[in-house]
């Protein structure tokens, strides 16, 4: 992977958190809030500026990472407005983006494509489970037809991270 394992390392802790956090609120409530995205976002800023000042990344690999973002967050945006996902889904996905080395956008497009299949079939599982729908009587994911892909992209996010934690490369 390109993506350095030491930053990977770094990031995962926030990743892990903050997705879990995105997934939960969007199971329940069918929204992702804004201050999941800010958080993240701040993430990147904080600790992408940090492994900088020690060398993980170059100053330019830093800053192209906002591209990242921009782009994401464009593409994200376009598809919104055609009725494709969600406005939280885009701004979320927008604001993970920086943390994807450009080298592993391919890598990650196939996690995230099983992302999107294990998710949605264990979610369609899990409300059928008596005991989960118990636990959980308010989620408004059981009751709606449209699907919270914040599950998806927090899944797939985590799963990207750890293994270029496991398997990425060195410093650039």
């Amino acid at each position: 992977m390109a993506q350095p394992a030491l930053a990977a390392w770094v990031f995962l802790p926030f990743v892990i958190a903050i997705s879990v956090w995105v997934s939960v609120s969007d199971m329940s409530r069918m929204k992702i809030p804004n201050k999941a995205v800010m958080a993240l976002t701040g993430v990147f800023v904080v600790t992408g500026l940090v492994l900088t000042l020690i060398g993980t990344f170059t100053w330019s690999e830093y800053l192209w990472r906002y591209a990242h973002l921009v782009v994401v967050l464009i593409i994200g945006f376009i598809m919104n407005a055609a009725g494709l996902l969600g406005a939280g889904d885009a701004k979320f996905a927008a604001a993970m983006a920086p943390f994807i080395a450009l080298g592993d956008w391919p890598s990650f497009a196939y996690i995230f494509a099983a992302s999107i299949l294990i998710g949605f079939v264990l979610h369609r599982i899990a409300k059928r489970i008596p005991p989960i729908r118990r636990a959980t009587p308010t989620w408004e994911s059981w009751e709606r037809n449209d699907f919270p892909m914040g599950l998806c992209l927090g899944l797939a996010f985590t799963t990207y991270m750890v293994f270029a934690a496991l398997y990425g490369g060195p410093a650039s």
